[in-house]
């Protein structure tokens, strides 16, 4: 008989043929978009995070993960991003911030939508 397990990775965790990888972003990056640096099993790819981000959306990168056992491709890399708030700000970025907070008025609840945990069963299911 052969035994073979599968070492936990530091950066991702497997799920079957698809990789899920967490990325913490900056308010800024969330708000007006950027392109960061994504790690994958083969090497660093571009992911571009769209204005308006939330934080917990799961972004998918078709096949980067696992490739399939029987058969041709391979699953799916899927990134979710998290906004992260700084701990602590500078006399002149907490001036900047409730500048910002001034103009932007109450808080409002994003568009209604699945919660986090659907996000990840739907992008997981084929």
């Amino acid at each position: 008989y052969i035994t073979i397990s599968v070492k936990e990775h530091k950066l991702f965790k497997r799920h079957g043929d698809d990789i899920l990888y967490e990325i913490p972003i900056t308010f800024p990056q969330a708000a007006l978009g950027a392109e960061i640096e994504i790690p994958t099993v083969d090497g660093a790819t571009p992911l571009k995070i769209q204005q308006g981000t939330q934080s917990g959306r799961v972004m998918q990168l078709k096949g980067k993960g696992v490739p399939h056992l029987r058969g041709g491709g391979r699953g799916d890399q899927l990134v979710v991003v998290y906004v992260v708030t700084p701990e602590s700000l500078t006399n002149e970025q907490k001036k900047l911030m409730n500048e910002l907070l001034k103009t932007l008025g109450p808080a409002t609840m994003p568009k209604k939508g699945k919660g986090f945990f659907n996000r990840i069963k739907d992008a997981l299911e084929p």
